[in-house]
Parts: C-alpha cells; sequence; structure tokens
C-alpha cells in the first residue's frame, strides 16, 4: 500500500479525499492497471477542461462586477453628490481589502483545499455585492465599505485559481491554457460596462446594474463545488508534492525576494494594474465629459445619466483584450523558438507600444472622438498582451508549494503600488488642477490627469526588459529545485568546517574556503 503523503490535505474539513475519481473502496488494493491510467494530477483530461472552464466563468464574473461601477460611475457621482477624489475611493477601497487579504488566501491556499476555499469567498463576495446595491443616497461611506468587503472574495480566488490550472496542465498547454483563463479579464471587464450600461437603461436605475453578478455568482460556486476537483500540487511536473517539503511563509517570502525574475515581472505588472486600473474606472466618464464639453452630449444634471460612453468603451475592452491576450500568447510562443527570454520582451513590447497610442488617446479626446476610440483600441490591445505571459513567467519561475503565495505576494505589490491607489490619485491630481467647475475644466483637468497613465507604461517595459537577464537562470533554478539543495544554499555561510592549520584543526565558515 502506498503510505499517505503528510502533507496533503487530510483534515476534515478541507480534505478533497472524497471527489476522487475512480477511488477504490476501503479496504482495497490498488490496482496496478489504475496506477498506470490515473493521471499525475489526479484529474482526468476531460475534467481538467471543465476545470478551466469553471474558473475561467468564475473569473470573468470577478472582473464584470469590478468594472460594473466604472460603467455606470457619472450615475453614481449625481446620486450621491460626490466628487472625483471620492469617486475613485470606489475602485481604492476595493483594491485595497484584495490586496491586504490576497497573503492570507495565498497562504492558506499553499496548506489547505483551494476549492473549499474559493467557494466561501465566491458565496460571501456575491451576498456582499448584492446588499452594496441597496444602499441609500445619505450614506455613501456604505457603498464605499460593501465594495471594500468585495475584495475579501476576489481576492479568495485570484490567489489560488491559477495555481490550480498550473497543477493540471505543464508547459505550452498550461500557457494556452492560462491565456484562456486571463481572456476572462479584458473581455469580463468589458461586460461590466455593457451590462452596467444597459441595465441602467433598460431600469432606469443604476441600482440595478450591481444585481446581475450576485444571482451569476451563486451559480458559481455550485459549478465550483460539483464539477472542480482539486489537484495534486507539483505531481504532473514529476516533482510529488511529498518531495517538495513545505517551508515556513518567512522562508518563502525569502525565497521569492532572491527571485529577480519575479520581482523584476512583479514590478512591470504593477505598472500594468496602475494604467488598467486607472482607464477602467476614468476612460468612459472621461470620454463623456469630453462629449458633454464639445456639446455632442447633454451634462447629467439629474439621473439616468448616458451611458454610451460605457457601451462603447466595454466593447472595445472586450475585442481589444481577446485580440491582445491571443497575439501576445502567439508571438510569445513563437518567439520561444529563437530565444529563452521571449516572455519578457514580448511583456515589455506590449507595454511599450501602449503608450504612445494612450497618450494620442487621451490629447484627441476633444478633437475627434472617433480617433480617441480607435487610440484607445490600439493601446489596449498592446496592454492585454501581458495578462497571460506574466502568469505564466511567475509559474515556471516559482515551485509548486509557493505558487499561491507568490500570486499573493505579486497581487500585494501590484495592487499597493498600481490599481489601489491610481484610480483615487488620478481624481485626486484632476480636482487640483481644476480652476473652476466649467464644462471645460471637468474634462481638461482630468485629460492632464490621465497621462500620468503613458509614463507609467514606459517604466513597466523597463521593468520587464530588466526581466529577460535574469529569465533563463531562474527558470532552470525552479525546474531543478530540490529543498536539500536549498537548505545546503541557505547553510552554506553557518556551518563551519575543520581544516588544518599549523598541524592543528580549526573551525572557519565554508564562505572563507570556497572560491
Amino acid at each position: 500500500l502506498t503510505r499517505p503523503d503528510p502533507t496533503s490535505d487530510t483534515t476534515p474539513f478541507f480534505s478533497d479525499d472524497s471527489e476522487a475519481e475512480g477511488s477504490e473502496e476501503p479496504g482495497a488494493g490498488p490496482s496496478q492497471h489504475r496506477e498506470v491510467e490515473e493521471p499525475a494530477s489526479g484529474v482526468s483530461s476531460m475534467r481538467s477542461v471543465f476545470t478551466v472552464i469553471v474558473l475561467c466563468f468564475i473569473n470573468l464574473l470577478n472582473y464584470m462586477d469590478r468594472f460594473t461601477v466604472a460603467g455606470v460611475l457619472p450615475d453614481i457621482e449625481q446620486y450621491f453628490g460626490i466628487n472625483d477624489g471620492k469617486s475613485g475611493l470606489l475602485q481604492t477601497v476595493f483594491i485595497c481589502s484584495y490586496m491586504v487579504l490576497a497573503p492570507v488566501f495565498g497562504y492558506l491556499g499553499d496548506r489547505y483545499n483551494r476549492k473549499v476555499i474559493m467557494s466561501v469567498g465566491i458565496g460571501f463576495w456575491s451576498v456582499v455585492t448584492l446588499a452594496s446595491s441597496y444602499m441609500p443616497r445619505e450614506y455613501f461611506w456604505l457603498l464605499l465599505l460593501t465594495r471594500g468587503l468585495v475584495g475579501v472574495g476576489e481576492a479568495s480566488y485570484s490567489t489560488i485559481a491559477p495555481t490550480i490550472i498550473a497543477d493540471l496542465y505543464i508547459k505550452e498547454r498550461r500557457t494556452q491554457m492560462l491565456s484562456v483563463f486571463y481572456f476572462a479579464i479584458p473581455v469580463g471587464s468589458g461586460l461590466g460596462y455593457i451590462v452596467g450600461s444597459k441595465v441602467d437603461d433598460m431600469a432606469g436605475d443604476w441600482h440595478w446594474a450591481l444585481r446581475v453578478t450576485p444571482a451569476l455568482g451563486l451559480v458559481a460556486v455550485v459549478l465550483l463545488l460539483f464539477v472542480v476537483k482539486e489537484p495534486k500540487r507539483g505531481a504532473i511536473e514529476a516533482r510529488p508534492e511529498h518531495t517538495l517539503q513545505r517551508t515556513s511563509w518567512l522562508g518563502d517570502m525569502k525565497a521569492l525576494c532572491r527571485n529577480p525574475s519575479f520581482v523584476l515581472s512583479t514590478f512591470g505588472f504593477t505598472a500594468v494594474a496602475f494604467v488598467t486600473g486607472s482607464l477602467a474606472l476614468w476612460a468612459p466618464a472621461f470620454l463623456f465629459r469630453a462629449a458633454v464639453f464639445t456639446g455632442e452630449r447633454p451634462p447629467c444634471i439629474k439621473g439616468p445619466c448616458d451611458t454610451s460612453d460605457s457601451l462603447y468603451f466595454g466593447i472595445i475592452t472586450v475585442v481589444s483584450g481577446i485580440l491582445g491576450v491571443a497575439s501576445g500568447a502567439e508571438v510569445s510562443r513563437r518567439l520561444r523558438l529563437r530565444t529563452p527570454k521571449a516572455d519578457p520582451l514580448v511583456c515589455a513590447l506590449g507595454l511599450l507600444l501602449s503608450a504612445p497610442f494612450l497618450y494620442l488617446a487621451i490629447v484627441f479626446a476633444q478633437a475627434s472622438p472617433t480617433a480617441t476610440y480607435v487610440f484607445i483600441f490600439l493601446g489596449e490591445t498592446f496592454l492585454s498582451m501581458n495578462w497571460a505571459i506574466v502568469a505564466d513567467i511567475l509559474l515556471y519561475v516559482v515551485v509548486p508549494t509557493r505558487r499561491a503565495t507568490a500570486e499573493a505576494f505579486q497581487i500585494v505589490l501590484s495592487h499597493l503600488l498600481g490599481d489601489a491607489g491610481s484610480p483615487y490619485l488620478i481624481g485626486l491630481v484632476s480636482d487640483s488642477l481644476k480652476q473652476t467647475d466649467s464644462y471645460l475644466w471637468q474634462f481638461r483637468s482630468l485629460q492632464l490627469s490621465l497621462l500620468t497613465c503613458t509614463f507609467v507604461a514606459v517604466g513597466g517595459g523597463a521593468f520587464f526588459l530588466a526581466t529577460a537577464l535574469f529569465i533563463e537562470k531562474d527558470r532552470q533554478r525552479a525546474a531543478n529545485y530540490t529543498p536539500s539543495g536549498e537548505r545546503l544554499n541557505l547553510e552554506l555561510h553557518d556551518e563551519p568546517i575543520v581544516v588544518p592549520k599549523s598541524g592543528r584543526s580549526t573551525r572557519v565558515p565554508v564562505s572563507s574556503v570556497l572560491i
């Protein structure tokens, strides 16, 4: 009989043993035939595909909910009577709670049943999102509170879901599945704008826009419980989990901080988060203000406001996102045949190309709406090339037992310096630049504030270029990782050895004799 893995998820609440496909009856010995046929991950190929589909659906709902608020932002501003700074807080409080809780769920995700954690989180997210749609106009702070609590559910999912895909697939197949998974980011974001604007128009009340995703979230919980199965961590990479003994959280963090490819790519992704977070909340409002300033649309004095710009921006986000994620994965795949540095180079190219188009989109907003939409489309397409590739970089430069922690660390840093503060910062700068409350300065101040995004994109491209210097070495280190080898590296400077000196033994540090 095979000895059970002492590090596997075996506690009654967190155990997934009851779902084992084709499991033997208690007391029956495992047959040789089953041992040969069972996939290394413990999940059949068909169920693996269904698992990815469910995870993609939930990821789509997450981003759809996140940007529904941005789709009806003019209505929310008019309803609560708030300025740009307070509007930016709607995104900031959500990202802050999401960011703070990500390490908690990363720690749990590396140690307990990931499916249970995600199910509880998504159920909580659905309930809180529904509650946020019933806030009266006198209690804007309650809307901020509920939006912050939504981050709890998203943190429980976003830190863990990619690690499940990593335990189901390897190499090119993993990249393909991650590309499918990250299609949900631009598609879900775009659907958030589209659904938010259309439901607002049909119901004549923006509150109903926030009641669509909670119902779908409950469906997602059911699918997660009955379709998804917990795979064995790292088994598909020919390194069963019991050979990759877990270290402490502090040990994990030290190892991640010594991984230059992970750290530099995280800073590059932070630039992506800063730009996308700013555009996600402010682009529809910016386009609306440009149309009001040029006289193409009436100002929003009493709701419901004109949300056609949110609809158009949502469509652009969906199409450019699909095209960007697909082209990024394909260009990276082809470039890998020539250089192992392909992934960070493609990420750098995407950011550096997006910067000039975003700059042109912001500058042309008052002169030509058509040109503005074209430039936004091109800028978002190049920006979206990063999503799946950055996730793939993390998964192949980090060992399986640290991946959820690495995902959490990347989420914390990228959101802390990226989209946690960028929407509020853009709104704050816009308010400070506004000389009068005229339609001209409502548009012009936000226009000048949004130009910050183009410079941040260039900085992100530089970080990915730096990642390319280390990516090959770090990937090989992760592929050849052994716990004993890492402990040896950590202890080299501490363990003394005995060397002869003048006919007698002397204990000196290893570092003093190593060449």
